[in-house]
């Protein structure tokens, strides 16, 4: 069965560029061009991936995303022609997964998509369960628990997670866990990880200065205490 994948942007000739290529790659499209009308088509139609355009009116990207993220974990790329680091750091702080910026290379979108879609796919069942400290991750069913707690995930924080749980104490540099979140390597993407790490230390409460979980190794990249 093809995936379904929602593109929300309020430019009609840049959804029919999108459809046009997901459509090549055999994905099924439904779209939307507004915020408010995207939250209704994402509930009734379930997508396993969002595109989303960040400059809309009325609604835009990041509010929908705060919305929609209060029903559903799906997987969001942003797209959108907002550059500067504060807007990168802002959609990936509410939980996107990346972001390709405009004007884009349909070929770099359709690698993007593809890799989301192929890492939240990934079943290990030889390391179906990984525990460290009082974290228990499932790589079955994508869940994390602390202790008693439950704790929702974006894809991209429980892939970064998982790949630093599986070698508690290995450092994993940060183009090699672009790798086991995107399955290919965009160098200038490099600060989402940092982002990321930030976001999952927040969720797991833990703090840089004194690390319980995820120590940064500076100039290296990050591990992951075991004991």
């Amino acid at each position: 069965m093809s995936k379904t994948i929602l593109v929300v942007d309020d430019e009609p000739r840049i959804v029919s560029v999108i459809e046009s290529y997901l459509g090549q790659y055999g994905y099924r499209v439904v779209k939307s061009y507004s915020g408010e009308e995207a939250l209704a088509v994402a509930d009734k139609e379930k997508p396993d991936l969002i595109i989303l355009d960040i400059m809309m009116p009325l609604m835009d990207g990041y509010e929908f995303l705060r919305q929609h993220r209060k029903q559903a974990n799906t997987p969001i790329i942003f797209l959108t022609a907002k550059v500067e680091d504060e807007d990168k750091i802002l959609g990936l702080e509410l939980g996107a997964d990346d972001y390709v910026a405009k004007p884009f290379r349909p070929r770099e979108l359709m690698a993007r998509v593809k890799a989301v879609l192929r890492r939240g796919a990934m079943v290990e069942p030889d390391a179906g369960v990984l525990s460290i400290q009082n974290l228990v991750l499932h790589r079955d069913n994508r869940s994390l628990h602390k202790g008693d707690q439950s704790i929702d995930l974006t894809p991209s924080e429980f892939d970064l997670l998982a790949a630093l749980m599986s070698k508690p104490g290995k450092v994993f540099s940060r183009l090699d866990l672009l790798d086991f979140i995107q399955g290919v390597r965009f160098e200038g993407y490099e600060r989402t990880i940092d982002l990321h790490i930030k976001n999952l230390r927040a969720k797991l409460g833990d703090s840089p200065r004194q690390p319980k979980y995820i120590q940064t190794i500076y100039g290296a990249g990050y591990r992951l205490i075991g004991e």
